[in-house]
Formats: C-alpha cells, structure tokens, sequence
C-alpha cells in the first residue's frame, strides 16, 4: 500500500502558545520584536566580517556561517508562529508540516555539527598556534563548513521519510507551535517503537559525536590554558572561548532535553517552553554572546562608523 493510502490526516492543528486572545496578541508583539532584533543582530556580524579585514579568520568565518543558520533557522518556524499568533488560525497542511519538519531538523543539525567544528578551530588556535595558519587555511574552512552542512541535511532524512511513511490518524491536533518530530510521532496509529529507536540513535549521533569533540577540545584548551604564564593570554583565551560554550551550553541543554530524555511523563507545556528557548530565545542570544566582550567586534564596529563619518565630511 501507498504511504498516501496510509495517511488519512491531510492537515494538522498546531496547539500554540496560548488560546486567550490578548495573551496571542501579546505574545505576537513579544516574539516579533525577538524575530526582528535576531534577524538584525546576526546581518550585522555577516556585514561586519565581510567589510573588515581584521575579521577575515577562521574564527570569524565560522560565525559568519553560525549567524547565517541562525537567520534561516529562526525564519523556517517563527514567521508561521506569528500569522498563527495574529489570526488565531492555527491549521498547517500535511505538506507544510513535512517541509517544516525536515528544515527545522536539518538546520538543528547542522548547528550542532558546525559548533563542533568551532570547539576544533579554538583548539588549534590555542593549543597549536605555530601550525593553526596552515591547519586552518582557506580550503579546511570551506571543507568543515560544507561538511557541517552537508551532514546537518543529510542525517535526518532518514528520520523524517519513516515518519512520513507512518499513518496518522485523528485527532490530527500537535501540542506544539510548530511541527517536531518527538511530537509528531505520537499522533502515529501505527506501531512507533522501532522509529522512535531510529529517532533516538540518530539524535544520539547528531548531538553527542559533536558535543563529545566539543569537550575534548576545551578540556585540552583548558589545560593549555592553565599552563599559560601570561596572565593577559589566560585572559584573552577564556574570553574567545567562554562565548562559544555558552552557546554551546544554552543550545546543546535544551536540545538533549527534548531529544534525548525518556517521553514519558513529559507534559506539553515543558515541551513548548523548551522547544521556545532553543527555536527564539537561543538565536537571539548568540549574536548578543558573540559581540558582548568581543574587542574584534567593537573594533570593527568603531572602524565603519569612523568610515562613514569621514565618507560624509569629504561629500560637498
């Protein structure tokens, strides 16, 4: 039998974030501000490392594609969140659904493939200066940032085709704002346990492989440091790293949280508040992390804004 013949629900009703009107239209003005200020935040760190030279690193190279993920990632569900949160409808097509599934998927994936490839550069920078120019050059950039996101939409199809290949019966209702996979597989008739297995193995590849790179590199970066005797160089290390573990942190926590813990006994509202942090709140505070303490970023900023105020006193 088809997998068309198989699935009866031709469209979903996303539950959302609230069903009282004024806190929808609250929430709408919250989370579109949230939207804009992310969208604006990571343009100005592509902006800023395409027009500075000083930026032109590896480092800077990673999180020029970090920012650019983040402004996909944000846009695949939250504009939907918004008209749901506006007209009050909250129906999505079996379709949309799928399509949403599978880029939010790709795009987690390739987040934490790429945040592993970063942990691997600020190892060689601090742990192996003399070699890093030559280990990181211009073509080992290019090839863990294509590897990152070639793996990140390359893994999950699995997932998503045998999902897609389940028959879904009603109700058709999803206890979130936006289509996932954990949610989506409970509202499956059929027999989910081996899926729900495949789920989780590939979530485990996708998550721990990267987050175990992750902590081996900061560990030795840890005790590079420590032998450091240059206080000012223990100083400036701590600081280029502790901004990518605290992304690290916020977007790997939350992650396992919903992946990689048992289901049940889970509520829906947990699973909202989680998937809300990692979906709106994760993104926004990335370009914040980034620039906060980084003097790279406030020297590049300074020099614009020098050009531009000198470009406006040479016009007649």
């Amino acid at each position: 039998m088809r997998p068309e013949n198989l699935t009866s629900v031709t469209e979903f009703i996303l539950e959302g974030l609230s069903n009282d009107r004024n806190t929808q239209i609250l929430l709408f003005t919250i989370i579109l501000i949230i939207y804009l200020v992310t969208i604006l935040g990571n343009l100005v760190i592509i902006l800023l490392v395409q027009v500075d030279a000083h930026l032109h690193t590896p480092m800077y190279f990673f999180l020029t594609n970090l920012s650019s993920l983040e402004i996909c990632y944000v846009t695949t569900t939250v504009p939907q969140m918004l008209a749901h949160l506006l007209s009050g409808k909250r129906v999505i097509s079996f379709i949309r659904c799928a399509v949403q599934m599978y880029i939010a998927l790709c795009l987690g994936s390739t987040e934490c493939i790429l945040l592993g490839a970063m942990a691997y550069d600020r190892y060689l920078a601090i742990c192996s200066p003399l070699i890093y120019t030559v280990a990181m050059n211009r073509e080992r950039q290019r090839q863990l940032a294509s590897a990152s996101w070639a793996g990140g939409f390359l893994l999950p199809i699995i997932n998503v085709i045998c999902t897609l290949r389940l028959p879904f019966c009603n109700p058709n209702h999803i206890s979130q704002f936006f289509c996932e996979l954990p949610v989506l597989l409970k509202l499956a008739c059929g027999n989910t346990h081996v899926l729900e297995l495949a789920v989780f193995v590939v979530s485990a590849l996708i998550l721990l492989v990267p987050l175990s790179i992750i902590l081996t590199s900061y560990g030795l970066i840890l005790w590079a440091v420590l032998q450091m005797q240059s206080a000012a160089g223990k100083s400036k290390a701590f600081s280029t790293c502790a901004s990518h573990l605290a992304v690290v942190t916020l977007f790997y926590g939350t992650l396992i949280c919903m992946y990689l813990k048992p289901r049940a006994g889970t509520t829906s509202n947990h699973d909202k508040q989680i998937a809300f942090f990692y979906i709106v709140v994760t993104p926004l505070l990335n370009p914040i992390i980034y620039t906060l303490r980084n003097k790279d970023i406030h020297t590049a900023v300074a020099n614009v804004l020098r050009r531009q105020s000198m470009g406006q006193k040479v016009e007649p």
